[in-house]
């Protein structure tokens, strides 16, 4: 355990079991609005994590370039970039290039080069797969063949921002005050079995899929080893990455409802099966049967976002925390309540999810919260 760890965690205990900090906020309605709340709300939960990785995803933040897909890049070497910049213009049309605006700050030490490219896609080029098959394609081609270079964020107006350092160093270091979004996710990191470098910093994203994460996926080699049956290479280093590609796979390609994704990594207990009526056991039996690799085994919290819907989502019986507050179009997810009464002190509701049942927050419908736990510790079946 390194010393930044040994700071937080002075018995020296193996596994800090309650770090990592989750926020996300969405206007429901598709309004824009600055992070200057989220950011407020993530530095709140300043002690979940210890400086070895903060980060932002941000939709809806390149209207400009809504319909191309916005690579954000690290490079640790010039060699690096020049490879990549030639293979992006062999297998895309550049429209637009630039290094991503930072300022300097003493928290931010030795950073990587981070450029962003708008690409388009050529038809002709993707040998009768979709533009999306194409560019996960191109990206994995990039993290796994080009030394020095990771492609960290790939969708379409939206955008990962992400390195080591707490998440409000990050946030200023990005100058992320400039940019406005329907919806911010954010992430404060306390590795304790990964290490702690730019690429493994949360949110981990595949096209316009992005993944914050509290908690261990001991499954993490079986859920790999699937995974690259697909096509998707895991290069970061760290547990986290295959629930992005898990949820492109069973959403994108497999076109199955977030609904049903919960139940396949996130699956009722075998006890719990065997006592539903007789079309869910089938349904279950059949998931655990097609899918039992994708379980996530282990305690988690993820807040799962892509164009349209930020979910929100805990293991089976719900070993790390989550809460949901609503305020009008407003939706917040987070791993303490305290961050978001911070920014939204008259909070309309404000609740702790059943284990294993996701909170959707969606521009096409509106939020209905099912099986929940009042913050106060009710039980109710709210409509």
């Amino acid at each position: 355990m390194n010393n930044l760890c040994k700071m937080n965690n002075p018995y020296s205990d193996d596994k800090v079991i309650d770090a990592c900090s989750l926020f996300g906020a969405m206007d429901t309605t598709g309004k824009r609005f600055s992070g200057e709340g989220v950011i407020k709300a993530i530095t709140n939960m300043h002690v979940r994590s210890n400086g070895l990785g903060g980060g932002f995803a941000i939709y809806g933040l390149y209207p400009e370039y809504a319909n191309h897909y916005a690579f954000h890049i690290m490079y640790l070497s010039q060699e690096g970039k020049s490879e990549v910049e030639a293979f992006l213009k062999q297998r895309f049309r550049i429209v637009a290039a630039e290094e991503v605006p930072t300022q300097p700050i003493p928290a931010i030490v030795d950073p990587p080069i981070v450029w962003r490219y708008f690409v388009e896609v050529d038809p002709q080029k993707c040998g009768g797969k979709s533009e999306d098959d194409y560019v996960v394609g191109r990206v994995m081609e990039i993290n796994t063949g080009i030394k020095d270079s990771f492609v960290f964020s790939s969708g379409k107006n939206m955008a990962v921002f992400k390195g080591v350092g707490y998440p409000e160093e990050i946030a200023e270091y990005f100058c992320l005050e400039q940019y406005e979004g329907y919806l911010w996710t954010a992430h404060g990191r306390f590795p304790t079995n990964t290490p702690g470098w730019w690429g493994g910093a949360h949110p981990f994203n595949i096209l316009d899929w992005t993944v914050v994460h509290n908690g261990e996926i001991s499954s993490y080699g079986i859920n790999q080893r699937f995974l690259e049956e697909f096509g998707y290479h895991c290069t970061m280093q760290t547990d986290t990455e295959i629930i992005a590609y898990a949820f492109d796979l069973l959403v994108r390609k497999h076109g199955l409802p977030i609904e049903i994704v919960a139940k396949i990594v996130a699956p009722p207990f075998w006890s719990d099966i065997e006592r539903s009526p007789a079309h869910e056991q089938k349904l279950f039996r059949t998931l655990r049967q097609v899918y039992g690799s994708l379980l996530l085994n282990g305690p988690f919290t993820v807040i799962i976002a892509h164009q349209g819907e930020m979910i929100g989502l805990t293991d089976r019986i719900r070993l790390r925390p989550l809460t949901v507050g609503t305020k009008g179009s407003m939706l917040y997810l987070s791993s303490e309540e305290a961050s978001i009464r911070l920014i939204c002190p008259d909070l309309e509701r404000a609740w702790i999810p059943m284990g294993g049942e996701p909170i959707v927050g969606s521009l096409e419908k509106p939020l209905v919260p099912r099986g929940v736990v009042i913050a106060g510790g009710a039980n109710t079946d709210a409509n």
